[in-house]
């Protein structure tokens, strides 16, 4: 038995053209990355370029249908074929004119564009298989119109297509009857097709998606632009005899380059910076302060110790009866928002013997004390039972109503897999053990599972410059036109101070850290901004300014949440305490100021955000709780600082200061009378 192997080596060779064309355009794009990354240390701004040239490469899809019968003069098969369908080249310059952030422009195409093909199989008289293929192709010429609808990098274009017939040749073959293997099959024939028409005019439209491979720093720019294009059969008709129609799908990419001149546009931008200063009246006023403090459920160790730190409060046994909560909040007489709380540090301090104190109250109470130690179980244990030996032995506990275990990690670790930086906080953080419980009497209102807070303290306070007396910053256009911006004041007396610098357009400063001692007077304040191409700008502006002092009394109320790593937990843990235990706190046409903050770890910027945001998710639960009982009487100020530690709530120095500044903080004043 013979066996006929042939191979179709037109076909194979045209793949491997195709894809060194493809593999040659994706080699060009890492070569501009290249060239681009080398360039980085030129810090000139330029703007985007309006022309652009580059090269596009694709696939053709085409769709053959209608009618196929005479090829040619000499050839009419026994059969006609019908339809099929084929992927071929299509490589083109590329030249494209828009202004940047418009909605119209111009694009221009013209290359090599391959409509090869084949038909389906079909079946002769004889049973024998007849086969039918083209290696159709034009020269294309596609001017387009081009369109941004949201002036962003995503575009849609459309206009006619001009295209010259170079290739028309079919390739036909007649098979044997596969019931008389034995049979000689007939020739190949090649030819030509006839009534080709050698130019076309028909239409097509597309849609791509610019992604910039460098940034304006750079004179000259690449953009990356996959696209997808369609041309229907209208006017597509190869041929001028019978019906054969053509429709075609491309997909595929353009590289494109342009170059940017100096940038001036920042100078323009700068120039619309809108730059005020509000200092508020500050007619003297004291306000007492009923806060809710949250009380962290972790206790802190040191790195390579697993005993109770020092810096945690600790009773002898005959001093437990005279031990009272409730009087802890007195050890300081004021708390200044604007600084650093020592005395909220003195109550968390106390965490254990407020436990204790729970616990002897509530006999039914039980708990679970969870050491995590980066060094093992068996250590966290030991942590473990530092604090129930403590409670057992100066509370007189029952040591039954006390478990423990250990674990490499907490619930809620703050090192993450993978992470590289600022490890060792992350760790002091992660070196704690955990006081989980299941008893109602223990933990904060709407909370259960071992990560519940437990239940906090509330007491009685004054509070100095409350964070509505700060003197407000507006500098609306300034993340966009500058890279940072700074402050000076100037007081009566010609005395400077500065501030900054600043990448946010919005900034609240203390009246003390501006004004001293002074009661109050007029101040020359000037913004100074730095543009994106290095250029400095300066605002300036004159504002009263007075000191927040206290005089007559009124009572607001502080409530705050406690934030993890994981955000959207925190906010479902605490959804139902800012619904039914916060929102109805608020007095009628009362003022409520949330402001967010965080602790150092991490980018300042985003720290920036964070706080922001999950102050607004706070607002966003409070107005939709009011709303729903029907209130629309309450005002809403909300405040992102950050990491700020001007005016962040604690240090950051140890592990339990740097989680209580991961906050939300809710001021209710109510209203003026």
């Amino acid at each position: 038995m013979k066996t006929k192997i042939s191979f179709k080596t037109e076909s194979y060779t045209t793949w491997i053209s195709e894809n060194f064309l493809l593999n040659t355009l994706f080699l060009l794009t890492l070569l501009c990355l290249s060239a681009q990354t080398k360039l980085q240390a030129q810090e000139v701004n330029y703007t985007k370029p309006t022309w652009y040239f580059g090269v596009a490469a694709a696939t053709n899809y085409s769709f053959y249908r209608g009618s196929t019968h005479q090829l040619n003069s000499s050839l009419t098969p026994p059969v006609t074929f019908h339809n099929g369908e084929g992927a071929g080249l299509y490589l083109a310059p590329v030249i494209e004119y828009y202004k940047p952030n418009t909605i119209l422009g111009f694009m221009f195409q013209a290359g090599y564009d391959s409509r090869k093909g084949s038909f389906d199989q079909k079946t002769t008289s004889c049973n024998c298989p007849a086969d039918l293929s083209t290696e159709l192709s034009y020269i294309t010429v596609e001017p387009s119109i081009r369109i941004a609808p949201f002036k962003s990098n995503f575009y849609i274009y459309g206009g006619p297509r001009l295209a010259f017939n170079v290739d028309k040749s079919f390739k036909y073959q007649l098979g044997i009857n596969p019931a008389y293997p034995n049979q000689e099959a007939s020739p190949e024939v090649r030819g030509d097709f006839d009534n080709v028409d050698e130019t076309l005019i028909s239409m097509q439209v597309g849609a791509g998606f610019d992604i910039p491979l460098s940034s304006q720093k750079h004179k000259t720019q690449f953009l990356l632009s996959p696209f997808v294009n369609f041309q229907p059969y209208f006017g597509q008709h190869p041929r001028s005899t019978e019906t054969w129609s053509l429709s075609t799908l491309r997909v595929g990419m353009a590289l494109k380059f342009g170059q940017g001149s100096k940038a001036e546009t920042a100078e323009v931008e700068a120039s619309q910076v809108q730059f005020s200063v509000y200092a508020p009246k500050n007619i003297p006023g004291e306000r007492n302060v009923r806060e809710v403090f949250p009380l962290r459920n972790y206790v802190f160790y040191d790195l390579e110790s697993n005993k109770i730190p020092s810096r945690y409060k600790l009773l002898q046994k005959e001093n437990v009866k005279d031990f009272n909560e409730d009087q802890i909040g007195g050890v300081t007489a004021s708390v200044n928002p604007s600084g650093r709380s020592v005395r909220q540090m003195t109550v968390y301090y106390n965490v254990i013997n407020i436990l204790g104190n729970r616990m002897v109250k509530n006999p039914s109470t039980t708990i679970t004390l969870v050491g995590s130690s980066e060094k093992g179980s068996e250590d966290g244990v030991v942590m473990a039972e530092s604090i129930k030996t403590y409670l057992v032995n100066v509370f007189e506990i029952k040591g039954s109503r006390i478990t423990t275990r250990g674990q490499l990690k907490p619930n809620i670790p703050s090192e993450q897999p993978g992470g590289t930086k600022e490890l060792e906080l992350l760790r002091e953080g992660d070196r704690r053990v955990s006081i989980e419980s299941n008893s109602p009497e223990l933990l904060m209102e709407f909370q259960s599972g071992p990560d519940a807070p437990l239940k906090p303290l509330e007491f009685v306070t004054v509070q100095e410059a409350p964070i509505d007396s700060y003197v407000t910053i507006d500098a609306t256009g300034a993340g966009q036109a500058y890279s940072s911006w700074s402050l000076e004041t100037i007081d009566p007396d010609g005395q400077m101070k500065t501030f900054g610098p600043y990448t946010q357009e919005k900034v609240s400063i203390p009246g003390k850290s501006i004004m001293g001692t002074r009661a109050e007077g007029d101040y020359k304040v000037k913004m100074i901004g730095k543009t994106k191409s290095g250029k400095i700008e300066e605002k300036v502006t004159t504002t009263h300014m007075v000191l927040w002092t206290p005089s007559k009394t009124e009572e607001g109320l502080r409530y705050s949440i406690i934030f993890e790593f994981n955000k959207s937990k925190a906010i479902a843990m605490y959804e139902k305490y800012l619904r039914e235990v916060v929102t109805p706190k608020i007095p009628k046409n009362g003022v409520v100021i949330i402001h967010g903050h965080t602790d150092i770890i991490g980018e300042e910027s985003y720290n920036l955000n964070l706080s922001l945001d999950r102050a607004n998710e706070v607002k966003g639960i409070m107005e939709n709780a009011l709303s729903n009982s029907g209130r629309r009487d309450v005002k809403f100020e909300v405040h992102g600082f950050g990491e700020d530690e001007s005016t962040s709530p604690f240090e950051n120095k140890l592990p339990e200061e740097r989680f209580y500044n991961r906050t939300v903080i809710i001021d209710i004043i109510p209203a003026a009378k």
